[in-house]
């Protein structure tokens, strides 16, 4: 509150002297009402959770007594992306005697993505069917919860497509991301990142440009 002082005299000259205002502003109370604001947005201010993406690397350590274990060539779906963001991908495993034919596509929603929601239809059938009856109210469980029984039944899938993905020379950091995007938007159970090998190298010389 600003101070108002009066200077009068004790004597009347009969002469009105003008009043003297002080310029000192007492800011105590400012400096409480600051502490109040910075306290309140701190208190409703969300703040920002470290954004992780979690993705199965091949190990770097070789150790010969423990053997790969084998992928059902019928469940195998191999990705390879190339540069200019182009995306090839095939069924089953390669064999130097019967190459498989590369199919060409992208990483929009009619590409890599429709394809993955159909070669894994029966998971996805069983996740509607999950999230429809915690809609409908049949079941009430908290979000944990939820997250929980949808992992039990990523983990329970036995006919859904086992993802490799791989990647040419020259791609972008932004092409691993998309990809791994898609993983989730598909509900891919099972997928990890490995390296080309020698026949794939031969397949994307004579792969559709």
């Amino acid at each position: 509150m600003a101070e108002i002082i009066e200077n009068n005299s004790g004597k009347s000259s009969g002469k009105r002297k003008p009043k003297k205002y002080s310029t000192d502003i007492d800011m105590t109370p400012m400096v409480d009402l600051m502490c109040l604001l910075i306290t309140f947005f701190m208190l409703t201010t969300a703040f920002s959770k470290p954004k992780v993406m979690e993705i199965v690397l091949p190990d770097k350590t070789i150790d010969t007594n423990i053997k790969p274990m084998p992928v059902d060539k019928n469940r195998a779906v191999t990705i390879i992306m190339a540069e200019n963001d182009i995306i090839y991908y095939y069924e089953g495993l390669a064999k130097a005697d019967s190459l498989p034919s590369l199919i060409k596509t992208d990483y929009s929603k009619d590409g890599i993505r429709k394809f993955l929601l159909k070669r894994n239809k029966p998971l996805l059938e069983q996740i509607i069917a999950f999230k429809e009856k915690i809609t409908k109210g049949e079941l009430v469980l908290p979000r944990d919860s939820v997250n929980s029984e949808l992992k039990k039944l990523r983990n329970k899938d036995k006919v859904g497509p086992i993802i490799l993905i791989k990647a040419a020379d020259n791609i972008k950091y932004k092409n691993f991301v998309d990809i791994i995007d898609e993983m989730a938007i598909t509900n891919i159970a099972r997928y990890a990142i490995v390296d080309l090998n020698h026949l794939e190298l031969k397949m994307l010389e004579t792969a559709p440009k």
